[in-house]
């Protein structure tokens, strides 16, 4: 079957049952380069049905539905299906949906006409891209949604695009098209519009996120978020490896509690449902407004804990971002160190036992030239806490940190931390011997492995993830540090058992 042929719909077929043939059959006829170029990742049909299940009886009695990006159609599908069994009890459906590539706005277009039979549905199918074409006029020349319901595409846009001028053009700064949709979709919505959304749950935390959130945050109350724990199966045909969540938004509405749902995967089997405070979902005091997703009822033993409630400020104690980028600075890189040179770190110098400088087969520098050019990025040679900003998704734990000990390199008067490190410092000095240690031994529990993974659904540990995380005071840190003092290999459970002797 070609991109763009039709096929016969057996007349017993719900629609969404044929738009999901569709997907399954076109979706591996789309190169990989044009799915990248629009960031196309088409919905199965048990993830459309989940979504549309998710919106709240309404008392309207004409329902204005928006899809953005609504590819073959199965979305609309979902929702449309639901209203003509009954579930919804509008008198009429006006549907509105956007599209950017013509071969899939055939297979849409098809889809909706066939609702179209009865005369209290209509629709309208718009060519073109979203973003563009509604920023070209003003927002409030829009009738106002009353639902919306969206795959967004997932591609990262770049601050000097035309994407990102229209967006700025209407008060929306952000940095990809799925939270651009969703910003969108949200300020073209009427007050009390219902929008149900499947994104990547990157938006949760770091700080390029934090203009989308806090527009979020701001127009629309959060009713429910489901996460699909597995990383591969939502869109596995797609080979799709973000953590994706669905979210439920009410524009206008009044924040209240918020649903949490989880499922492994997109056939619901093991779907789990909570009710938690919106308290435990965005911290009062975190200015970053992180949003965390609580897996069980139970509160985390960080947040039971009233022993652990210090900021890094608090505690004397920055975190930045490794200086040396290595590309930048490839001219003083060497892979042994040598006269006039010292130590420069990366993420495979530190392991479970600790650093290990110089190191063979590294296929990375363990030097970098010492002179006026690149003094600028070095940091005094001392104790620091370091925590990798990537690990893979196969590891145990999201925060992986270790300790710097500066008799390992000798009497060096300086050392370098590369770009993929995250750094424990104060003034760019080093730090009290235990306080680093201490610091490293805490990072590295399961309890905050546990409450990081609830704001944090991807590889990356930003120097701003772990500058809102709360720490033990300083006192304890210390404490923490003498107990691991001379202890050459902690196991998990010692580590996670002091910590609990501290917080109790």
């Amino acid at each position: 079957m070609a991109y763009t042929d039709t096929l016969e719909v057996p007349a017993t077929l719900q629609v969404l049952d044929h738009a999901d043939t569709l997907r399954r059959s076109i979706a591996p006829k789309i190169s990989q380069k044009h799915k990248s170029e629009l960031g196309q990742f088409m919905t199965p049909s048990s993830v459309a049905r989940f979504m549309a299940s998710l919106f709240p009886p309404s008392t309207l009695q004409t329902c204005r539905l928006l899809d953005a990006g609504a590819g073959v159609g199965a979305l609309s599908c979902a929702f449309l299906d639901r209203w003509t069994a009954g579930k919804f009890t509008f008198d009429q459906v006006e549907a509105t949906a956007y599209e950017i590539d013509p071969k899939l706005r055939v297979h849409l277009e098809a889809a909706l006409h066939r609702y179209a039979a009865d005369q209290s549905f209509s629709y309208r199918v718009i060519k073109g891209d979203f973003i563009k074409l509604v920023t070209s006029k003003s927002l409030q020349d829009y009738p106002g949604f009353t639902h919306a319901i969206l795959n967004p595409p997932y591609r990262k846009i770049n601050s000097a695009s035309s994407h990102r001028h229209a967006l700025r053009s209407v008060g929306i700064e952000v940095v990809n098209l799925y939270s651009a949709f969703v910003a969108l979709t949200v300020a073209l919505m009427a007050a009390g519009g219902q929008v149900v959304a499947i994104i990547p749950r990157s938006f949760c935390n770091g700080p390029y996120y934090k203009p989308f959130r806090d527009f979020i945050l701001s127009r629309a109350a959060l009713r429910h978020m489901h996460l699909f724990s597995s990383r591969s199966k939502a869109f596995k045909e797609d080979d799709v490896l973000q953590e994706n969540v669905i979210l439920l938004l009410e524009r206008g509405g009044k924040q209240s509690t918020v649903t949490i749902s989880t499922s492994t995967d997109d056939t619901f089997s093991d779907l789990e449902t909570n009710t938690h405070n919106f308290e435990r979902i965005v911290f009062p005091d975190d200015p970053e407004r992180f949003i965390h997703i609580p897996t069980s009822i139970g509160l985390s033993a960080i947040e039971l804990s009233p022993a652990v409630r210090y900021s890094l400020a608090d505690i004397g104690v920055e975190v930045s971002t490794g200086p040396v980028v290595d590309f930048r600075m490839k001219d003083y890189l060497l892979d042994m160190p040598e006269a006039g040179s010292v130590p420069l770190l990366y993420p495979g110098h530190f392991s479970g036992t600790g650093t290990e400088w110089p190191k063979q087969g590294l296929r990375k520098p363990n030097a970098i030239a010492l002179n006026k050019d690149t003094e600028r990025w070095l940091y005094p040679n001392g104790f620091y806490c370091v925590v990798r900003r990537f690990s893979s998704k196969e590891e145990r734990r999201r925060i992986v940190a270790s300790m710097v000990d500066p008799s390992t390199f000798g009497d060096v008067t300086a050392i370098g931390f590369e770009n993929h490190l995250n750094v424990f410092h104060k003034g760019r000095q080093g730090l009290p011997a235990e306080l680093a240690r201490g610091l490293s031994v805490f990072l590295n529990t399961t309890a905050v492995d546990e409450y990081f993974r609830r704001f944090n659904g991807h590889t990356q540990v930003n120097a701003t993830d772990l500058r809102v995380m709360k720490y033990p005071s300083r006192a304890a840190l210390v404490s923490l540090g003498k107990w691991a003092a001379g202890r050459f290999e902690l196991s998990q459970d010692q580590i996670d058992e002091q910590l609990e002797k501290l917080c109790s």
